[in-house]
């Protein structure tokens, strides 16, 4: 069957011939369905839309002539994105998105193809998209047109939730990392009160260990001391949670190791490697496993803590797309549990999060230094730390603006313990005026007289944002091109 675009008020009319059960117009473009359909462009693509997975995994647009190159150690591959997606890049020779893909075509625009349900796939080729659902049939969109247009017009067929403006947050994270302690953050908080933050949000460190989540020996009076503390000083409190995941330590996985995420063969399914150690996944699909991860939201509700981080959730999804449904339902009940609390997602899939997460982490941390080169580089890793990587897929998922706030990660304002530019700081600065979602962990008293003025003006004036191309954008008075670095 072929399906029509343009041909009215002087556009020129352009059919596209498709694979697929049934397919009908629809706002911006046209309703496919089947299990597996196909769109074949009218002309020879140079470029695909690669979608990543989940928060840190690659969006970009890549070039066909060349095959993605593997993702090494393979003992990563879960953390960093899609299993099917890693195997087919190395066995396939192939690009393949999570969820949509598209082609950018000789006279400049896009032909895209975007699942609607949950657990899809779309392979890239110069002349076609193919979508593949893992499990059963599902529908899928399919426009046509201008980049910015057939993406916004993609979005507004996904689920929404926009919970009013993003918020001004202090993370612990890149302060800190995990070297926190009461004193540390009531210290700390002291110093951030006096700017116009809405949040202050404590990260990884206060947990005794993945899976047993109750203050450690630098917390002596507890998480809702720390709660109480902060709404003193007319804050939210905000807390860091990964309650998915765990290490072959963890006392959890020890006591119920029935609760644990195995293959055919019982052994442990890897969820990546992090902290030095190799990581596990609890089983999203068990209903004890679902009623611990509700209780933890419950406990830290009742600690006094309404902006929560929920971290690393890809491992609620693993081993894959076929696994999107089982997140889904963990979130939902998460969500649930929740109640009025923010809920920032992070390491999450992308859109089987969608209409649950208020904000959504959409690229890699946004480490003080620019780029990881040993892993960037010798590891074909696009995923790990970094401004660059932050900022490349940031940029390539602007487009789910309309549909959940989109969190770039935070701004550096401080020259002390970073390898950051001015001009590369800048770059994120910027992006925080973009998105809208303003964050930093960075310690006031680090910061030069010069930097608390650009921090506070950060925080207290949003400045108006014109988008002039892919990748320039005015904001205020300032012209950022960010092509030039990416």
């Amino acid at each position: 069957m072929r399906v029509v675009f343009g041909g009215s008020l002087g556009q020129a009319r352009l059919e596209v011939g498709v694979t697929a059960a049934s397919s009908e117009p629809v706002s911006g473009g046209y309703l496919l369905r089947g299990r597996e359909v196909r769109a074949f462009a009218p002309s020879r693509g140079a470029q695909f839309f690669r979608h990543g997975w989940q928060s840190w995994s690659l969006a970009a647009w890549v070039g066909l002539g060349e095959p993605p190159k593997p993702l090494f150690p393979k003992e990563r591959r879960p953390q960093a994105d899609d299993p099917f997606l890693l195997d087919a890049a190395e066995w396939g020779g192939a690009w393949w998105g999570s969820g949509l893909g598209a082609l950018r075509l000789a006279d400049g625009k896009v032909l895209l193809l975007g699942a609607l349900d949950l657990g899809a796939r779309v392979l890239g080729r110069q002349e076609v998209l193919l979508g593949r659902y893992a499990l059963g049939e599902g529908r899928w969109f399919l426009a046509y047109g201008p980049e910015e247009e057939v993406f916004s017009a993609y979005a507004s067929h996904l689920p929404r939730r926009l919970s009013g403006k993003p918020l001004r947050v202090w993370c612990s994270w890149y302060g800190y990392y995990t070297r926190i302690s009461e004193a540390l953050l009531l210290a700390a908080l002291e110093e951030v009160a006096h700017f116009p933050f809405e949040v202050f949000q404590i990260d990884d460190g206060w947990q005794r260990a993945l899976g047993d989540w109750e203050a450690n020996d630098r917390f002596p009076r507890g998480m809702a001391f720390l709660a109480e503390r902060i709404r003193e000083k007319g804050l939210r409190a905000g807390l860091w949670l990964a309650p998915f995941l765990l290490t072959p330590d963890s006392p959890l996985g020890h006591a119920r190791p029935e609760w644990v995420l195995r293959d055919g063969e019982g052994r442990p399914i890897p969820a990546g490697f992090n902290w030095g150690r190799p990581l596990y996944a609890l089983d999203s699909g068990n209903e004890e496993v679902l009623e611990y991860a509700a209780g933890l939201v419950r406990k830290v509700r009742e600690w006094g803590y309404d902006y929560i981080k929920l971290d690393f959730l890809y491992a609620a999804s693993l081993p894959g797309a076929e696994g999107e449904g089982r997140y889904r339902k963990a979130m939902e009940r998460i969500r649930e549990e929740a109640g009025g609390a923010y809920l920032l997602f992070c390491g999450a899939p992308i859109l089987a999060s969608l209409g649950l997460a208020d904000g959504l982490r959409v690229g890699p941390d946004a480490a003080p230094y620019w780029d990881n080169e040993d892993r960037s580089l010798w590891l074909s890793d696009p995923t790990g730390p970094g401004l660059k990587n932050a900022l490349r897929t940031t940029l390539h998922r602007l487009w789910l603006r309309e549909n959940v706030q989109v969190d770039p990660d935070v701004a550096y304002f401080r020259s002390c313990f970073s390898l950051l530019t001015p001009e590369e700081r800048r770059l994120q600065e910027a992006m925080g005026e973009i998105t809208g979602f303003k964050a930093t962990s960075d310690p006031p008293s680090w910061l030069t007289p010069e930097e608390r003025e650009r921090l506070l003006a950060f925080l207290s004036q949003d400045q108006a944002v014109n988008q002039l191309g892919p990748y320039r954008f005015q904001v205020g008075e300032e012209v950022l091109d960010y092509a030039s670095l990416l």
